[in-house]
């Protein structure tokens, strides 16, 4: 096996763990919105779901970023390759920031709030 070969399968190893990331994160929170919505004031298991759901999808991504920049960095390094990854970091890390801001409530760089019950 040649070098590039390795490293185009550890970028696709990388690229199944946030998969995996997304799927186990979105049971995990699925389990525990089921397991405790019933018993917590209204709204809040909800929105404890959609920031646990929020922060796999967005752990996620961030595998999949670090997968498409090993493949095409190192193994497929052509000029249309290395264009074709930046738009989608551009379109992942825009995903990223509005996810982090619909599930945190603030920008990735703003001092954390305060949290209530009924915010985390």
């Amino acid at each position: 096996m040649t070098f590039n070969e390795t490293i185009s399968y550890a970028g696709y190893a990388i690229e199944t763990v946030g998969v995996l990331v997304v799927i186990v994160g979105s049971c995990i929170a699925s389990v525990v919105f089921i397991r405790t919505f019933r018993h917590l004031p209204d709204g809040v298991a909800y929105k404890r779901f959609r920031r646990q759901l929020g922060r796999s999808i967005i752990l996620g991504l961030e595998f999949l970023i670090a997968g498409d920049i090993i493949r095409t960095v190192v193994v497929e390094n052509t000029f249309e390759n290395v264009a074709v990854l930046g738009m989608i970091i551009l379109i992942r890390s825009f995903l990223s920031v509005t996810l982090y801001l619909e599930v945190e409530g603030r920008w990735p760089w703003q001092p954390e709030k305060q949290h209530t019950l009924e915010s985390r």
